[in-house]
């Protein structure tokens, strides 16, 4: 199994969407747009940063994928996450990504982030595992609420993420909006190594339950996961792709209380101009039945009873549509 790196550097991934939109992909791998099927077997899957569970996950089921599909290589690579693994699917260049489930909604309805770059070459494989917003800061913050932020420095997530929107989403909830914090646009690992230099007041991020790299900082440092009120939390979910979500006291050694906040489901897509019906079908149970062998606590929620949790308007890939009939969930 080979392992890629980032070449989307020189764009940010919502430029580069807009640039696909206007003038399409050069790229000979693919079309953007997918009006053109082109199937291949040599897949490059974008996950996420080192830092997060997208990362790891990657390249965990890059060796599953690899065992157990007769001629399929799969090459894993860090990115910016779900935003630039839905940009460089769109465009040809790769051909999996796993994406949180509200940012698949707005590119396929060519909404948010993804206005006038509507994506139509990405299908939905499988919902994985639920993630939840942490917002957390140093104990010694003495923050209790998300109101507390106000005027803050705030890790928010990177430019153009699924996590930025959840930040987005929780400070206005809050009647916290732009100008009332300064916002810090880092991706997840850099955002906790400003925390723990008190460089910002606090992270909000958008990542499995638990992440290691919180329980690190936690090791080091007092640290404090920020609750939403549980009338919050609901009234975001029912006006967003949201989700409430309590993280259990179980999840991190130094929680004592459940967290209340939202959550997405973190899934796995592929391009439907690049990933056959059979590919697709082949990945798709792979998915689950070599779950087991995952070693992140994330696996065992790795399951078919989550599997269509969030997909809206997502259409499933042929090939996770043929699997899922059979199946009988569908």
């Amino acid at each position: 199994m080979r392992i890629g790196r980032r070449t989307f550097a020189t764009l940010g991934p919502v430029a580069a969407l807009g640039l696909l939109a206007a003038c399409g992909s050069e790229d000979s791998g693919g079309s953007a747009g997918g009006d053109e099927e082109d199937f291949v077997t040599d897949l490059t899957f974008g996950t996420g940063g080192t830092g997060g569970v997208y990362y790891p996950l990657g390249g965990e089921y890059a060796t599953i994928y690899e065992d157990s599909i007769d001629g399929v290589t799969v090459n894993y690579t860090d990115s910016g996450a779900s935003v630039e693994n839905i940009g460089k699917i769109f465009q040809g260049e790769w051909q999996l990504g796993i994406v949180q489930s509200d940012t698949a909604q707005t590119a396929v309805t060519g909404t948010g982030e993804f206005e006038g770059a509507k994506v139509d070459n990405v299908g939905w494989i499988a919902a994985l595992y639920p993630e939840a917003a942490h917002i957390v800061a140093l104990a010694s913050s003495g923050f209790e609420s998300p109101e507390d932020l106000k005027g803050k420095r705030i890790a928010v997530g990177d430019v153009g993420s699924g996590t930025r929107a959840a930040s987005d989403a929780i400070l206005a909830a809050y009647g916290i909006e732009e100008g009332d914090y300064e916002p810090f646009e880092q991706d997840f690992a850099s955002s906790l190594d400003l925390l723990r230099d008190n460089n910002i007041d606090a992270s909000i991020f958008v990542v499995g339950t638990p992440t290691g790299s919180l329980g690190d900082l936690a090791a080091t440092n007092e640290v404090t996961l920020i609750s939403m009120d549980q009338e919050k939390a609901d009234e975001v979910a029912g006006e967003t792709s949201f989700d409430a979500y309590t993280i259990e006291p179980d999840s991190y050694d130094f929680l004592e209380e459940p967290v209340i906040t939202l959550s997405v489901a973190a899934t796995l897509v592929a391009s439907t101009s690049q990933v056959s019906p059979e590919l697709g079908y082949d990945l798709t149970a792979a998915t689950f039945e070599h779950a087991d062998q995952i070693t992140l606590p994330q696996g065992d929620l790795i399951t078919h009873d989550f599997a269509l949790s969030g997909q809206g308007d997502v259409p499933l890939h042929p090939g996770a549509e043929k699997y899922y009939k059979e199946q009988g969930l569908i």
